[in-house]
């Protein structure tokens, strides 16, 4: 009854201010006072919405009634809808009438419900400062923090910190302003903020580089170069020559004919080498200053040059590192250490054939100094070697070069599997350490430490993968270090935010988004973006579900397929989508939610649809065979045990058909290890097929067995464990043996571990030691000269011939090697590790032989390879069997008295 009293009540009010054409002047904050607690009535009873619409209506032919625009508007607002246009009308209103203490209270009750609301914000801002109340201050730093486009306001708070003296903000706020303007366009302006900001934080090199980006990207190249002018001359007038050299490079890079940058290079340079030898002449012979040359082929000539000075060291690809000892006119006497000597050079021919290198170069150290001492340098100080390292490669390195430069040559693979992992804890969050915009896996060392906020945004442009900048996004917002209001998230956001203008079409990219953006409305609530779409109008545009999973990506800081999970359970018909997925998702937790919401009928059906169909749901069936034996609903389900169990067998047989076929050949390579383990390595509770088969009879041994056997790619080990289970419960089982000996030969060969193990280390050192040796011998004979009638060249290049093809026959055997399993051995009949004791029928004398592979093999000694034709005759004959057989013209009839298992 309330409820329809407080509609009424409503619509009487309505009517009244009809009747009664209250004018504005008569309005006090008191009558909002009431009408608020109409508002928290409405909110309590059940007819929000049709008060909403009662007061919308009568809008439309009184459109500026207080009354229906503050309830209209307090209703939407309370429902989070995204049109404040009522609130905004009635507060227009109140401001021409002058009625300011009644839109301060306006503003200041709507930010009671929504305290990011931006119109309020910036309305009660302006109130404020009309009364000059410092309050504004607080407010402006709100807006600026909410609106990622807000400049203006941005350099007033910077010039208000600046003359508080609060240097840091000031800083914080004219970078803010900046890159605002930048996006806007607005060229005075970031002139302006630009000239301030280099008198500020001239040294914050990469923040300059940053806006330099965005500036050449946004509004053109050449402005940006006329901005660095400014920067460059700081630099140059402090003397940071190097930095200063690399602003003129960039500027010339966008205009090669900019004399002004050319004259000022030479000048740098006059400046860096002060006091070198033949600076001049360098400069002269390069053309540095001659316009005629091309600028950068004139900085690589000097740059050679100039490097070639008495003590500098330099890099001969056949000599390696060398340090010169003297310049004499054009020519360098360079040290190459004790293995090449001292060897002379034209200067011309040096800048062709020599690389120069700094003092602390890698390779310069790793020359110069003790193994042990720089190993212990690396390890003790891992930010100075990492430096080191990238520093001597143009500043521009990724993790397999820094390794390729301490393994083994410093560190022993052992000790960079340690240091690895703590070097990229340090280039992840030194801010010293940085990414190449243009390459992700390339590191840089900066001169100067930048903030999370520049670092994390130069990685995410670095990135070109999707998921992988959902992940540096998710990374910036969980730091504690980085600013959420910065032009660099708001980038970043608006990136994905881009995805989810329309979604006409749904793929893992528009997924990915929402879910990215709706995990970040979560964790900042006071930035969120306001999503027009609810994930029940993304599901249902998305075609494959189940497919659409697989393409999501998790990553180090997000989860996303987990909150698709989560975001699926919301879905009215959730318990239908948890059985269409399950099959991909494969996770217990969505059996156990289906069973306790009364669902198990479904589940049962889903297991059953699983093995009936289980081409499709392969990975489903092994998740419930593994998993859910104890369930009583899947006890229940029907499906007996040994149905369970070649339901593996034919996604066995199934997975290894499609490995040679080519089909998805990692996935089924994955599919099949996991299927053949619960079938013949107990590692659960779970019984396997050889423990089943034990206490069967022989109909059901044979329907299983020979299943198992006609999977010719099956390792034979495994049918090895089964025989001799069947045998030792079923001694006169008959097996179907026909093709065995011929997969045996097909599949690969047999060694013992022990010999496999001798021919691997065989393998390495003929590749480690005796290859690289015969190199060198090969190129000490060539040095001789007179190849034709050198023997020592020509003995070197047989012994190069003869490695070579020893080491390809020994690979090719190591890929074929299968490692023979002890536990198999059986003595039912003749096979691998087996002593067999034979009577020869036409000599009438015992005859003993010992059946191994073709790398144990000893015929002197009566050791026999299975594969050579005299063993291959014997094989899977049992004790009584008479053997006759014709090799090379010879007739062999044996009889097979004694069967014992070969010693290890």
């Amino acid at each position: 009854m309330a409820d329809v009293d407080i509609v009424k009540q409503v619509q009487d009010m309505l009517k009244e201010e009809t009747w009664t054409r209250a004018t504005i002047s008569n309005y006090t904050k008191n009558n909002l006072v009431e009408l608020a607690d109409i508002v928290e009535k409405a909110r309590n009873s059940e007819h929000t919405d049709e008060i909403q619409q009662i007061c919308d209506e009568h809008l439309l032919h009184t459109k500026d009634s207080i009354i229906a625009l503050y309830i209209s508007g307090m209703i939407a607002l309370y429902h989070g809808t995204l049109d404040n246009s009522a609130l905004e009308s009635l507060v227009e209103i109140f401001q021409k009438n002058h009625k300011e203490n009644i839109v301060v209270y306006l503003c200041e009750t709507i930010l009671d419900d929504d305290e990011n609301n931006k119109f309020a914000l910036r309305t009660l801002a302006e109130c404020f400062r009309a009364e000059n109340n410092e309050k504004m201050w607080e407010l402006y730093e709100k807006i600026v923090k909410l609106d990622f486009e807000e400049a203006d306001l941005a350099k007033t708070l910077a010039e208000h910190c600046e003359g508080q003296n609060d240097i840091d903000a000031a800083i914080d706020y004219y970078k803010k302003a900046h890159l605002r303007y930048i996006t806007a366009k607005n060229m005075n302006a970031i002139k302006e903020t630009w000239s301030h900001l280099v008198q500020l934080i001239p040294e914050e090199i990469d923040f300059f580089m940053l806006a330099k980006r965005k500036i050449a990207k946004t509004i053109s190249e050449e402005r940006s170069a006329v901005l660095m002018q400014e920067l460059y001359t700081w630099y140059k007038d402090n003397k940071k020559w190097d930095t200063a050299i690399d602003i003129l490079k960039q500027i010339l890079e966008i205009d090669a004919h900019d004399s002004w940058a050319r004259k000022e290079l030479v000048e740098c340079y006059r400046g860096k080498y002060e006091g070198r030898n033949n600076l001049e002449e360098y400069i002269r012979s390069s053309n540095l200053t001659q316009n005629f040359r091309n600028v950068f082929e004139a900085i690589n000539d000097f740059e050679k040059h100039i490097a070639f000075d008495a003590k500098s060291y330099v890099f001969h690809r056949s000599w390696g590192v060398g340090v010169i000892r003297k310049v004499a006119g054009d020519t360098l006497t360079i040290n190459f250490g004790k293995t090449y000597g001292i060897r002379t050079m034209s200067l011309k021919m040096a800048v062709s054939a020599l690389i120069p290198l700094a003092n602390d170069h890698i390779w310069v150290l790793k020359a110069t100094q003790k193994r042990d001492e720089l190993a212990k340098q690396v390890k003790s100080d891992k930010v100075w070697a990492l430096k080191t390292i990238i520093k001597s490669f143009d500043n521009r390195c990724d993790i397999k070069r820094i390794k390729a430069e301490l393994v083994p040559a410093v560190l022993t693979q052992g000790e960079w599997t340690a240091w690895n992992t703590a070097a990229k804890k340090i280039l992840d969050s030194d801010p010293s350490f940085g990414i190449d915009t243009n390459d992700i896996n390339m590191y840089m060392v900066r001169e100067q430490g930048v903030s999370s906020d520049i670092k994390l945004a130069n990685e995410f442009k670095a990135q070109k993968q999707f998921f992988a900048r959902i992940d540096t996004l998710m990374k910036f917002i969980l730091s504690d270090e980085t600013d959420k209001s910065s032009e660099t998230f708001g980038e970043m956001l608006s990136y994905f935010t881009g995805f989810l203008k329309t979604i006409s079409h749904v793929n893992e990219h528009v997924l990915g988004a929402f879910l990215a953006v709706q995990k970040i409305n979560s964790i900042v609530p006071s930035i969120a973006y306001p999503i027009k779409y609810t994930f029940k109008d993304i599901y249902n545009k998305i075609e494959e579900p189940r497919k659409m999973y697989l393409e999501l990506k998790d990553t180090r800081n997000t989860s996303l397929r987990q909150d698709f999970i989560k975001n699926v359970k919301l879905l009215p018909d959730w318990d239908k989508q948890y059985v269409r997925l399950f099959p991909t998702v494969l996770d217990g937790t969505m059996l156990a939610t289906l069973v306790n919401a009364g669902k198990e009928d479904m589940v049962k059906h889903l297991a059953i649809n699983s093995f009936d169909n289980f081409k499709d749901n392969r990975q489903a069936v092994l998740f419930l065979f593994r998993e859910c034996q104890k369930e009583k609903w899947f006890q229940d389900s029907g499906i007996s045990y040994e149905r369970q169990l070649i339901t593996l067998i034919n996604i066995v047989e199934l997975t290894f058909r499609e490995i040679n076929n080519h089909v998805n050949t990692v996935e089924n390579k994955k599919i099949n290890k996991a299927a053949i383990q619960p079938l013949f390595e107990n590692k659960s509770e779970n019984k396997t097929l050889i423990e089943y088969i034990r206490d069967k009879d022989e109909d059901t041994i044979e329907r299983l067995y020979t299943l198992v056997a006609d999977i010719a790619e099956l390792d034979d080990k495994y049918k090895m464990q089964m025989r001799n289970k069947i045998l030792e419960t079923h001694p006169d089982f008959k097996f179907q043996v026909t093709e065995e000996k011929a997969r045996v030969h097909q599949r690969g060969m047999l060694v013992t571990e022990k010999k496999l193990e001798e021919k691997k280390a065989l393998a390495e050192h003929i590749q480690t030691v005796e290859i690289p040796e015969n190199a060198r011998e090969i190129g000490e004979a060539r040095a001789q000269g007179d190849l034709k009638e050198n023997a020592e060249y020509k003995a070197a290049r047989e012994h190069q011939h003869y490695l070579t093809v020893t080491l390809s026959k020994l690979q090719e055997e190591l890929a074929r090697a299968i490692v023979f399993d002890p536990s198999t051995i059986t003595t039912a009949f003749v096979s691998f590790s087996t002593v067999m004791t034979l009577h020869n029928n036409d000599t009438n004398k015992d005859e003993s032989y010992t059946i191994l592979g073709p790398w144990e093999s000893d015929p002197d000694n009566n050791v026999i390879s299975y594969m050579s034709p005299f063993g291959n005759e014997f094989l899977d004959k049992k004790v009584g069997d008479t053997v006759q057989f014709t090799i090379n013209e010879h007739n062999y009839n044996y009889t097979i008295k004694d069967i014992q298992a070969a010693k290890a």
